[in-house]
């Protein structure tokens, strides 16, 4: 039997995402909301083009490591989601606690999805490399660029929102075995 509680490592690891998130509304507001969800998608690829990088290379020369990049992609997946949901906007039309109350909801969504893939995969990313859980993201964002160039007409694809979730999940397994279990 496992000794780990995945819900309980998985919401720590989410706190740590909000509490960046919520700072980062006190500094910014929800400048966020002029972003079409292809500019999203290129910020996710800058964050896990950086994490590929320092873990490929060994090193850094910003004084930031893989950790905040990680909590990067959880932020900004939620925040492509919420972009998916409201539209895009030309003004920063929503209130720092309406974000927040949006950023609340798509984490519970990928906590609950989670829970789910966790039961049929009985905890298959626990065995897995953090290296792993990069590519996996990187894969994802460069399938949702696809999807995206393809104007959502696909044939099989579950969709952008899904690689999203599955972005923001990865990072926070990432996360997980980062801080959590350390």
């Amino acid at each position: 039997m496992s000794t780990h509680n995945t819900k309980e490592e998985f919401e720590q690891a989410m706190q740590k995402c909000r509490e960046l998130f919520v700072k980062k509304l006190h500094d910014y507001g929800v400048a966020w909301r002029i972003m079409r969800p292809e500019t999203m998608t290129d910020q996710l690829y800058i964050k896990a083009a950086r994490i590929r990088s320092l873990q490929i290379k060994g090193c850094s020369k910003i004084d930031e490591g893989i950790v905040p990049e990680f909590i990067g992609i959880v932020n900004y997946s939620i925040i492509a989601l919420i972009q998916l949901e409201l539209g895009v906007a030309n003004t920063e039309d929503i209130s720092n606690d309406k974000a927040t109350e949006l950023y609340d909801a798509q984490a519970k969504k990928a906590l609950e999805l989670m829970l789910m893939k966790n039961h049929d995969y009985d905890e298959a990313w626990r065995g897995m490399r953090v290296e792993s859980y990069a590519d996996l993201i990187f894969m994802k964002i460069l399938r949702t660029k696809q999807i995206e160039d393809l104007n959502g007409r696909t044939l099989v694809s579950e969709g952008i929102a899904a690689n999203y979730m599955d972005m923001m999940n990865y990072a926070v397994f990432g996360l997980i075995k980062l801080i959590i279990e350390k």
